[in-house]
């Protein structure tokens, strides 16, 4: 299943729990967002499978 869909995940800076809406329509992604609770920049590496499955890895900047 490809589109938007929205996904629960912590912030590796602030720890705070926050929403965000991933792009499943490529199959990998590398991209920065802030993280709207602290504002620090997060890394997010993003890959679907074949089934549709979302893998999403969290980094912080200095990581």
């Amino acid at each position: 299943m490809h589109g938007l869909k929205e996904v629960d995940v912590i912030c590796p800076y602030c720890g705070q729990s926050i929403d965000i809406i991933v792009d499943t329509t490529l199959d990998a992604q590398e991209y920065y967002e802030d993280c709207p609770v602290c504002c620090a920049p997060i890394l997010f590496l993003l890959s679907v499978d074949e089934t549709g499955e979302i893998y999403l890895d969290l980094k912080r900047d200095d990581e």
